[in-house]
């Protein structure tokens, strides 16, 4: 996502706030936190996912804070139901590392990893560490510097989570860059002397070719193979409604990376969007039991009257094909979401949630639950609508469980009007 797109996006979900129309009257939702624009000193505009420590205590990120760079922030809950924010991480005043988009991760010790998709030595990003210290210290550690290899070669822009591999690698994506200038896919390795070395596994072709743009991350499945999306590249659609109008390159594809025996990694594409299948995927993918592939596409389906809202897919391998299935196309009609930003989690019966950044009536978005059904037909549940922003708008990262089933996420923007920089949020569960 381009820094201009960026800028786009948020004036859209700021221009929500001004919005007005009837509030749901059964609403489970809890505001934990208001990120504000004009003191900043907290950060303001999450896009990260939210995880939890064994305390119950919540970690996330945001994109920007006093000197435009972001935060890593905890959230403690309190006895009487209030959470308190603590700082730790702020960019400013350096900006050492830049700006997070991605959430953060533990390792077994209790430190903290994640990425800026700017910033650094090179302002090509970063991969950084948090270790946690006496009196609630935490000291930063960039393990990596992109953009290190001319023309950046070793990949450049990280938007994208990390994940450990067995062995306490690392392993993501990086949206430019490359061998190809279209992106990476790359590990990072610790060594006996404490320094991180990268390794590109792949590198994407720039837009107009195979593929192009990963800015979700990847996972792995139970054979160590990796799965992830690319936002361009494929096929181009007919309709340009139905792909992102800032590429026009392509509607995106799903990937996979197998290792082989000499440390080199083989690519191949498991599908092509058209547009009418769904169309530039902004996040990664999930897998299930079976080695099913689920994922959102920001563009593209049937929906919004043909053009293309998005949509919800799975991808089923059959004797070593694969093969697509929209399980839902998002609209404007019928109270229902469309644009999903994010990807997508299961719950312990199988049933996937995910976010949409906007939703109507109100325009602000939702939270969703998709479940399966008889003859393979997918059901869609509304869970949380924010309709006009009472509560907060414009939710562009996926949903976390906690131990009782409630739902936790961000959104872009709040209830303080043009000061509000996004919200932490908590959706209670239905009832026994």
């Amino acid at each position: 996502m381009s820094l201009t797109r960026f800028a786009s996006t948020v004036a859209v979900v700021l221009a929500f706030l001004a919005i007005t129309g009837s509030a749901f009257a059964a609403r489970r939702e809890l505001v934990l936190h208001t990120f504000r624009v004009d003191t900043g000193s907290d950060g303001y505009y999450p896009f990260g996912p939210l995880i939890f420590d064994v305390a119950g205590n919540l970690y996330g990120t945001t994109s920007r804070g006093t000197d435009s760079g972001g935060t890593v922030f905890e959230l403690t809950p309190g006895s009487d139901g209030t959470w308190t924010e603590t700082i730790l991480n702020n960019c400013s005043p350096n900006c050492t590392a830049g700006s997070p988009f991605g959430g953060v991760i533990f390792d077994g010790a209790g430190n903290l990893y994640g990425t800026t998709m700017d910033g650094g030595a090179y302002d090509g990003g970063t991969v950084f560490e948090l270790t946690p210290g006496l009196g609630g210290t935490w000291t930063e550690t960039i393990l990596y510097n992109f953009c290190s290899v001319s023309k950046c070669a070793d990949g450049g822009s990280p938007y994208a989570n990390l994940i450990f591999d067995a062995a306490g690698n690392l392993y993501s994506t990086t949206s430019i860059g490359g061998a190809r200038n279209g992106g990476t896919v790359f590990e990072l390795t610790p060594g006996a002397d404490g320094k991180w070395r990268e390794k590109v596994l792949h590198s994407f072709e720039e837009p107009g070719h195979t593929a192009a743009g990963p800015f979700g991350g990847v996972v792995f499945d139970s054979a160590g193979n990796l799965y992830g999306t690319t936002w361009a590249g494929g096929i181009k659609s007919n309709n340009s409604n139905n792909c992102d109008p800032y590429s026009k390159e392509g509607c995106g594809r799903v990937f996979e990376l197998m290792p082989n025996a000499d440390g080199t990694w083989s690519e191949r594409t498991l599908h092509r969007f058209n547009g009418k299948d769904g169309a530039n995927p902004q996040a990664g993918v999930v897998l299930d039991g079976g080695g099913n592939v689920y994922g959102t596409t920001y563009y593209g389906g049937a929906g919004c009257n043909g053009e293309g809202c998005g949509v919800a897919f799975r991808l089923t391998q059959v004797n070593g094909r694969w093969t697509e299935k929209v399980i839902h196309d998002f609209n404007v009609s019928g109270a229902d979401g469309y644009f999903p930003f994010a990807g997508l989690i299961f719950d312990a019966a199988g049933n996937l949630y995910g976010t949409t950044s906007y939703s109507v009536p109100g325009g602000a978005g939702t939270v969703f639950e998709l479940t399966p059904g008889a003859d393979d037909k997918w059901t869609e549940i509304i869970v949380h609508n924010w309709g006009t922003c009472e509560f907060g708008c414009g939710p562009e990262s996926p949903v976390t469980f906690d131990q009782d089933g409630n739902l936790y996420g961000t959104t872009l923007a709040g209830t303080c009007g043009e000061n509000c920089g996004g919200t932490v949020y908590e959706i209670k569960a239905k009832p026994q």
